[in-house]
């Protein structure tokens, strides 16, 4: 216990202090994600590519710990889990740092996860069991690679709002290892114990309002080596009921991957395209802020801990577990949707008139969290994106911002008292404005009024 106390301590250290050094290098670098406003929420760029300070934490802190102990490695620390995930997580790691710098294709990306879920499977991870049902070699490898490319993908998905992924990674990894401990799997207690550390450390700087990403480094990576741990935690477990514990401590970026998979193949809509209906765009819909969204889903990842922890304790009751937790999951569901219908009732985000109104909805809450005329201005920019005007400007004394040329138009002016004006510019050709003039105007001032309040205050 004080080895993985010291495991876990170190690598919370490390990331506490490593994260912030990263993040300033990486956006002195230029390696930020740029605001997009078909789906992502943040409003000006921010440095990502987290999964190097997560990882670097990580490895760091067995050296540390080596170290200190003054004794040979192999003797102190049980590596061997962690060493057979060193190839297939390279791989991973890659793919997401490419992704991060340059945008990869979707092919490209699930090629390199497929690669790494292969160099897993040879490295001993391996989906044993279904439900009460023994895999042959014949099934537990393609059943390993879906498992392991759903994981990876899932955490990738929910990883759209300040937090999200880095706590539910928290929550998931502290669930494997009290399991780990239960069966007295030292091999991937060792493995989990910093993981949990570094995440919790990244997440003081990850947590709204974020000033850095994980990017597509750390979210992919993340979620294959949950990936990784859930299969090895099947395999030294005495259930029948295989891959339900890890299921159920992986429930909120599976179901989100598969609800999204449904939804986007119910729409004739390309599988890997992003879009904004993930479970926590639907609860922004309900008027909850970032941070309420999150610690809501974090709620909801405790809960699917406590449930599986039980489950894998108690044999006798795992039945009854898994059907009570089936319940509560699709009682979610429902929730889910009847957000989706009530959303769409009004208006949003169907046909050309719900998709203005939820720009304007998006904009109202991204101003709300500005802090600094900057940020504002970032997300004036991405309203007058969303809505098709071609030219914006905002003047208030000494500040004279411009983005767009419109030669044949007609002009918006949003006074915003004294000088400062907002002027939105929309070309005579382009698509009918559905919002009324004094409904925009008066929304922008009432945005732009509570934000600068707030700075005020």
């Amino acid at each position: 216990m004080l080895l993985l106390f010291a495991l876990g301590a170190c690598s919370f250290l490390i990331a506490i202090l490593l994260t912030p050094v990263c993040r300033d290098l990486f956006q002195r670098w230029g390696f930020v994600d740029h605001p997009d406003p078909e789906r992502k929420l943040h409003t000006y760029p921010v440095p990502n590519m987290g999964g190097v300070p997560v990882v670097l934490s990580y490895l760091a802190s067995f050296g540390i710990v080596w170290i200190a102990s003054r004794a040979q490695i192999e003797s102190s620390i049980d590596l061997s889990l962690a060493a057979k995930l060193v190839p297939a997580a390279l791989i991973v790691l890659g793919a997401g740092l490419l992704d991060d710098r340059y945008r990869l294709g979707p092919v490209q990306k699930l090629l390199l996860q497929i690669a790494a879920s292969v160099a897993a499977y040879f490295g001993g991870v391996r989906v044993e069991g279904i439900s009460w049902h023994h895999l042959q070699p014949v099934l537990s490898f393609p059943a390993t690679i879906v498992w392991l490319v759903v994981c990876t993908n899932a955490f990738n998905l929910i990883d759209g709002v300040d937090g999200l992924a880095a706590g539910v990674g928290v929550f998931a990894t502290a669930t494997t290892l009290v399991a780990a401990l239960m069966q007295h799997n030292l091999p991937l207690a060792v493995a989990t114990a910093p993981l949990a550390g570094a995440l919790l450390g990244f997440l003081r700087y990850n947590f709204n309002p974020a000033t850095i990403f994980l990017g597509d480094s750390g979210s992919l990576l993340i979620g294959f080596l949950l990936g990784c741990f859930g299969a090895m935690w099947t395999q030294k477990s005495a259930t029948l009921l295989g891959m339900t514990a890890p299921v159920m401590a992986l429930s909120i970026p599976i179901l989100d991957v598969l609800l999204s998979i449904v939804r986007r193949y119910r729409r004739g809509q390309p599988i890997f395209r992003g879009d904004r209906n993930h479970i926590h765009h639907r609860l922004l819909a309900l008027g909850l802020s970032q941070k309420r969204a999150v610690l809501m889903l974090y709620a909801v990842c405790a809960l699917g801990a406590a449930f599986s922890i039980f489950q894998s304790a108690a044999d006798r009751y795992a039945g009854s577990v898994i059907l009570v937790f089936c319940a509560v999951m699709g009682g979610g569901v429902q929730w889910l949707r009847s957000i989706e219908i009530g959303v769409a009732s009004r208006g949003l985000p169907g046909g050309p008139r719900g998709e203005q109104e939820r720009a304007l909805v998006n904009f109202e809450r991204a101003i709300g969290e500005a802090r600094a005329n900057d940020e504002r201005w970032e997300v004036l920019k991405v309203l007058a994106d969303e809505l098709k005007f071609g030219e914006i400007r905002w003047c208030a004394g000494d500040l004279d911002r411009r983005q767009g040329s419109v030669m044949d138009g007609w002009r918006l002016q949003v006074p915003l008292g004294g000088e400062n004006v907002v002027e939105l510019i929309r070309a005579s050709d382009a698509e009918r404005l559905e919002l009324s003039a004094s409904d925009l105007t008066a929304a922008i001032q009432r945005a732009m009024k509570k934000s600068t309040a707030h700075e005020a205050a």
